[in-house]
C-alpha cells in the first residue's frame, strides 16, 4: 500500500510539470488519483454504419484501416496525416492534425472505433480528430476526465492504468466490512477498477453507489466528530426566563411565526448546557436579520457577546446598520469592523470590543483575526456560511468559552443537501415571508425584445423607481458576453442617456463599492449595471425591476438571489430574464423560474438540472466529490450513510480502532484538503 501513498511522480511519464498540473487538481499521490472520477464516457459500443451517422453531430463508426497516406505539410507548422477506412459498405478518411503519434498507431487491416463528427458528402466522408480505440478492446467505455493546462484525456488514462496495477498488487479497502455487507456493497478495488474501466451501465452504477456511499460517510463522519467535539460543556449557559417583549415592542412590523418559532428554538438552543449549532435558513426577503438581531439581543440581555460574520463588506455593512436599527434604541452597543476600515479605526474598535463596550460586533473576515479579542463572545453568528469555506466554520468559534453558533443562508438549499452540507447543525426554517410583500413578476424574453425591455425600465424609473441591469462578465476578452463595463457605457451614451447610470463589479476596491450601493441606496443614481456582487445583501425597497442580460449563464438559485434584490418594498416588482439559448435545460431552467417564488422548490429544481457539484458554484463550501450520486433522487443512500456513521462512531467515537484507521485517515484528509481545522 505504500506505493500507492508516495509522490505522484513515482508513476512512469510523470515528470516535474506533470506533477505540478495534477497538484492544482489536488492529486499528490497514486492514491488520490484513483478517485480523480470521470466526468463522463465515451461510449464505443454501438457504432453506427458510415452511410446512417449524421453529419457534424458527435457519434461512432467503425471501420477497418485500408491505407495510410504520406503526410502533408499545409503550411509552416502544420501537419495533416490522413488514412482511408471502410465499415464494410462505406469508405471514410480520419484526418489527424499534427498528430503523428495517433495517426501512426493505426495498423493497415486493424479495426477501429472512432469518435467524432463526420463531415463531407453522401460520396466523400472524413472524421477529424476521432478518438478511437480497437474494436476488440474489451473496454468500450472510454473514460473522460476534468483536466487543467498541461494535462491531456490520454496522459491521465495512461496514469490511470499505472495506480489501478498498484491496487491490484496490494488490494486494499478502508471501510470495515461489516459495514460493506450490511449495506451491499462492492470492494473499493472492484468500485474503482469499474469506474476507470467499465464494461456496462449496470456495473458501473454499483462502483458509483460505492464511491458516493464513501464520499458520503467521510462527510458525514466528520460532521458529527466536530459536532460531538462541540458538544462539550459551554461557558455561555443563557436563562430561559429572559424576557423579549422589550425587543418584539419594539419592531416596526408583526413578526411572522416563522420568525418567532426560529427565535424561539434559537433562544432554546442558548440555554443549554451545551454550545448551540443551528442553520437559519429562509428565503429572500424571509427576515433573517430581524431573527438574528432577536438572538444578539438575548445574548447581551444575559450579559454575552455577539458576533455576525458576513462575506462580503458591502453585506457586513448592510447587516451592521439593519442590527444597529433594531438594537440601538434597546441600549444595545454595535460596532462593525471590516479589513478597509482605516488602521486608527480599526484599533478603536479592537479596543472597545477587548474592554467590553460593544455587545455586537458585525464583520468579515477581520473578526477571525488573532488581534480581534473577545472577552465574552456568547454567540457566533456566521451569514451564506458556504461562501466562506468550510474551515472557517470552526475559526471564529475559537475564540475561547465555546461560545453557540448560528449559521444564516439565504440560499434555499434543498433538503437532500441541507443534510450533506450541514450535516453537524439543526435546522430552523423561515418559510414565510413578511406580510404586505407582493409576489415579484418574472418574465423570459429573447434579445429581440431588449429594447422593449429598455423601455419598460425607463417607465418605472421614470415613476420614480429604480432598476438594477445584472451581466455575468467582467472585462472585455473574457467570452463574447457582455462585459459590464462596456455595456454600462453603451447604456449610458444610448438607451440610458437621460439618467444617472452606476457601474458595481467585483473587481473594485471595496471603499469605491461601498460609496456605489450608497449612492444606489441614497437615491442619487436611477439605474446600477452590475455583476452578481449584488446578489446577496443588498437592501433598496425602491429598487423594482431587475433585469438579467445571459440569463441562461446562472443557475436557477442564483437567478432566484438575483431576483430577490427587488421586491423588498410595498411596490410591484419585476424581473426580466433575457437569453438567446435555445437548449431545452435553459427553457425548463426560466420555466421554473417563471412560475415560481418558492425558493425551496427552485432549489430542488437547480440540485437536479444541475447536481450537487455545481449548485453553490465555484465557492469553496466542503463538498467531497459526491456527483458520484443523483442526490436529488438518492435521499436513501443519504439516510444510510448517516445511519453509518452513527452505528461507526457510537462504537468507536475517535475512530481509533485499528478497523477504522484507514477510514480515520480518509475523514482527515477530507477535511484537510477543505481547510477544516482539528480532525487529526
Amino acid at each position: 500500500m505504500n506505493e500507492l501513498f508516495r509522490p505522484i511522480s513515482a508513476l512512469r511519464g510523470v515528470g516535474e510539470k506533470r506533477a505540478k498540473a495534477y497538484a492544482r487538481l489536488g492529486i499528490q499521490t497514486p492514491y488520490d488519483l484513483l478517485f480523480h472520477i470521470p466526468r463522463s464516457y465515451l461510449d464505443f459500443r454501438n457504432p453506427e454504419p458510415v452511410l446512417s451517422a449524421p453529419l457534424d453531430t458527435p457519434c461512432v463508426v467503425e471501420g477497418c484501416i485500408t491505407r495510410k497516406l504520406p503526410e502533408q505539410r499545409i503550411r509552416k507548422g502544420l501537419s495533416v496525416f490522413k488514412a482511408t477506412a471502410t465499415d464494410g459498405e462505406s469508405d471514410f478518411t480520419v484526418v489527424f492534425y499534427n498528430n503523428f503519434y495517433a495517426f501512426d498507431a493505426l495498423k493497415v487491416g486493424e479495426t477501429y472505433r472512432f469518435a467524432g463528427k463526420l463531415t463531407g458528402t453522401l460520396l466523400r466522408r472524413e472524421i477529424h480528430s476521432p478518438q478511437y480505440l480497437r474494436a476488440d478492446c474489451p473496454v468500450l467505455m472510454k473514460p473522460v476526465y476534468p483536466l487543467t493546462n498541461g494535462l491531456t484525456n490520454p496522459m491521465v488514462q495512461a496514469n490511470m492504468r499505472q495506480a489501478l496495477e498498484l491496487l491490484r498488487r496490494e488490494p486494499f479497502d478502508g471501510l470495515p466490512s461489516g459495514i460493506r455487507r450490511q449495506y451491499d456493497l462492492c470492494t473499493l478495488p472492484e468500485a474503482l477498477g469499474v469506474v476507470h474501466q467499465p464494461a456496462s451501465e449496470p456495473i458501473l452504477q454499483e462502483a458509483k453507489r460505492r464511491l458516493a456511499f464513501d464520499a458520503l460517510l467521510q462527510l458525514q463522519l466528520g460532521m458529527l466528530m466536530l459536532r460531538n467535539r462541540s458538544r462539550a460543556q459551554t461557558a455561555y449557559t443563557m436563562d430561559p426566563d429572559t424576557d423579549l417583549t422589550p425587543f418584539y415592542a419594539s419592531l416596526p412590523f408583526a413578526p411572522t411565526n416563522a420568525q418567532k418559532r426560529s427565535i424561539a428554538e434559537i433562544c432554546g438552543d442558548l440555554c443549554r448546557t451545551v454550545p448551540a449549532n443551528r442553520l437559519l435558513q429562509g428565503d429572500v426577503g424571509s427576515g433573517k436579520t430581524a431573527v438574528a438581531a432577536a438572538a444578539c439581543y438575548f445574548t447581551c440581555k444575559n450579559g454575552f457577546q455577539s458576533a455576525l460574520m458576513a462575506p462580503t463588506e458591502i453585506l457586513a455593512t448592510q447587516h451592521y446598520h439593519t442590527l444597529e436599527g433594531f438594537l440601538s434604541p434597546l441600549g444595545i452597543r454595535v460596532g462593525l469592523l471590516t479589513g478597509s476600515l482605516p488602521a486608527k479605526e480599526k484599533r478603536r474598535i479592537r479596543t472597545a470590543l477587548q474592554a467590553g463596550e460593544l455587545d455586537v460586533l458585525v464583520g468579515t473576515h477581520a473578526l477571525i483575526q488573532k488581534d480581534t479579542v473577545f472577552p465574552a463572545l456568547g454567540l457566533v453568528i456566521t451569514d451564506e456560511q458556504h461562501r466562506f469555506g468550510v474551515g472557517q466554520r470552526a475559526a471564529l468559534a475559537q475564540k475561547g468559552g465555546t461560545p453557540h453558533k448560528l449559521v444564516m443562508s439565504a440560499t434555499p438549499i434543498p433538503r437532500t443537501l441541507a443534510l450533506i452540507v450541514y450535516g453537524d447543525l439543526d435546522i430552523s426554517v423561515l418559510d414565510e415571508l413578511p406580510v404586505g410583500r407582493l409576489p415579484i413578476r418574472t418574465y423570459a424574453v429573447t434579445g429581440k425584445l431588449r429594447q422593449r425591455a429598455y423601455g419598460f425600465v425607463r417607465s418605472r424609473m421614470d415613476a420614480g423607481e429604480q432598476a438594477y441591469i445584472v451581466c455575468p462578465m467582467i472585462e472585455e476578452g473574457e467570452s463574447d458576453l457582455l462585459a459590464v463595463t462596456s455595456y454600462a457605457e453603451q447604456l449610458r451614451a444610448g438607451a440610458f442617456a437621460a439618467y444617472r447610470v452606476g457601474l458595481l463589479h467585483g473587481k473594485m476596491k471595496p471603499a469605491e463599492k461601498e460609496q456605489v450601493m450608497a449612492s444606489f441606496k441614497a437615491g442619487e443614481l436611477d439605474l446600477l449595471v452590475c455583476t452578481t456582487v449584488v446578489e446577496v445583501g443588498v437592501d433598496v425597497p425602491n429598487a423594482t425591476v431587475m433585469l438579467i442580460e445571459n440569463s441562461e449563464r446562472f443557475g436557477l438559485s442564483q437567478l432566484h438571489q438575483l431576483r430577490g434584490r427587488v421586491g423588498r418594498g410595498s411596490k410591484q416588482s419585476h424581473c426580466i430574464l433575457i437569453t438567446d439559448s435555445t437548449s431545452e435545460e435553459s427553457r425548463e431552467r426560466l420555466r421554473v423560474l417563471s412560475s415560481t417564488t418558492d425558493g425551496f422548490r427552485i432549489a430542488e429544481e437547480d440540485l437536479k438540472l444541475r447536481g450537487p457539484g455545481d449548485f453553490f458554484g465555484s465557492a469553496q463550501h466542503g463538498l467531497p466529490p459526491v456527483h458520484l450520486a443523483e442526490l436529488a433522487e438518492d435521499m436513501e443512500l443519504v439516510r444510510q450513510t448517516q445511519q453509518a456513521a452513527r452505528d461507526i462512531l457510537e462504537a468507536d467515537p475517535q475512530l481509533r480502532d485499528p478497523v477504522n484507521h484507514a477510514l480515520r485517515a480518509d475523514v482527515v484528509r477530507l477535511y484537510a484538503r477543505n481547510g477544516e481545522n482539528g480532525l487529526n
